[in-house]
């Protein structure tokens, strides 16, 4: 753990998910594959090669062109890239969407198909007595079917919800909604995760005190320092030990 600052006192520690509590990489790599044998099951042969991510990037580009709000949407771009693909081989507005939500539904569970490392389960549950837990999440994992939903006393998911649109990190949508629902200032919470742009410059362009997470090096390089600096996060840890 490096301090690059010193470390003020905080009230409420949130989490980025993908490759800062786990690494997401290998699991989104077999989901890919599992995605490629499902549409090569439900969809007819695709002469020009499978139905790979060459394939569905097309439409995602067409959904965006349609509607550039769905980048902060990671569900809803991929669902309406489904449509768009499906309904182009020929199906019915309402078929193709119901194939869309199918699909979308065995993508969810399939990249939600993993067990969290114990390690990770151990240190959220001591952090949990200390302070309150928060998710701040791009993606859509469902934290339930990880089995850490519980650790949590709130999850935030960048998306169009139906009580309020959540646009993605680095904009401050999420860190906004935790301090407002947890009634902090931005420096009262400290954020943890990997990307130097989407965890680290978002949160310290709100005001939040951060940790920045090297563990898998798949993040965006920093811009700006973070308060701390981890190569593995189970080092947070070490601030149980300063209160």
């Amino acid at each position: 753990m490096r301090f690059n600052r010193r470390l003020t006192n905080f009230k409420a520690i949130s989490f980025d998910l993908d490759d800062t509590l786990y690494s997401n990489y290998p699991i989104m790599m077999a989901t890919d594959e599992k995605m490629v044998a499902y549409f090569a099951e439900h969809l007819p042969i695709n002469t020009q090669g499978d139905y790979n991510y060459q394939f569905w990037f097309v439409f995602r580009s067409q959904a965006l062109k349609k509607n550039y709000e769905l980048v902060h949407d990671v569900g809803e771009l991929r669902l309406q890239s489904y449509y768009l693909g499906i309904h182009s081989l020929g199906f019915s507005d309402e078929v193709a969407m119901n194939m869309a939500k199918k699909a979308q539904s065995y993508f969810v569970q399939q990249r939600s198909n993993f067990a969290v490392p114990k390690s990770i389960h151990q240190l959220l549950s001591k952090l949990k007595q200390h302070w309150p837990i928060i998710a701040i999440s791009n993606g859509n994992v469902d934290t339930k079917a990880i089995g850490i939903e519980h650790y949590f006393d709130a999850i935030f998911h960048a998306g169009f919800h139906k009580d309020k649109d959540l646009k993605q990190k680095p904009d401050a949508d999420m860190f906004n909604h935790a301090c407002q629902q947890f009634d902090l200032q931005p420096e009262e919470l400290l954020h943890v995760g990997d990307c130097g742009e989407n965890d680290v410059l978002g949160a310290i362009r709100f005001g939040c005190q951060t940790a920045w997470v090297s563990t898998y090096d798949v993040g965006r390089p920093l811009t700006l320092l973070p308060n701390i600096e981890l190569t593995d996060v189970l080092e947070l840890h070490r601030l149980i030990t300063r209160i």
